[in-house]
């Protein structure tokens, strides 16, 4: 059921915010040179995806976890659109191929071998990943492996349709902070 409302409200998403997108893809051509970003990502069944994002980081930035990343090596754009969590609406391509959900675990990347094996462990990837979710909301990032992992498994045994519409919801309104980077001087 739910992966009729993520191709729905991902195809409105993308179709409402496109003016928008285009004008993010230009300033960030002007900021980075290379405004789009795709990393190769843990998604379900543990099979290898490619995430789409706008771009908040220098080019030659290392490919680990945002919260292992250099705050340095966010660019002023960057910082905005991660604030305002426009990087991330690249994902509802993601979500219309069926790599993700609007709701669900977020994709960890393959080098994270601790989180990858605490989410193993409690079934976390049966599902597709998300966009967002309850660990967002909460604040939680990658940077605690078995608590985010927890706190998936939790979300994803109590999962129901009004819960799934709520995340989107507080989401979309700001609500949560996800992944930081280290504050590297």
């Amino acid at each position: 059921m739910t992966r009729f409302f993520d191709i729905a409200i991902a195809l409105t998403g993308l179709i409402i915010s496109s003016p928008l997108l285009l004008i993010i893809t230009l300033i960030g051509g002007f900021d980075t040179g290379s405004p789009i970003f795709r990393q190769e990502r843990v998604g379900r069944h543990q099979r290898s995806f490619s995430l789409i994002k706008f771009r908040t980081m220098r080019v030659d930035t290392p490919s680990v976890g945002t919260h292992l990343a250099d705050a340095t090596a966010i660019t002023p754009i960057g910082r905005f659109l991660r604030r305002s969590k426009l990087d991330e609406l690249p994902q509802l391509w993601n979500v219309i191929k069926g790599d993700m959900s609007l709701v669900g675990p977020r994709p960890c990347l393959f080098n994270q071998k601790e989180l990858i094996t605490q989410r193993a462990k409690r079934n976390v990837f049966d599902v597709r990943p998300g966009v967002t979710g309850l660990a967002q909301l909460k604040g939680i990032d990658m940077s605690t492996p078995t608590l985010l992992a927890q706190t998936d498994h939790q979300m994803l045994s109590s999962l129901t349709l009004a819960h799934y519409f709520q995340y989107i919801l507080l989401t979309a309104i700001g609500r949560g902070a996800g992944d930081r980077a280290n504050k590297i001087t």
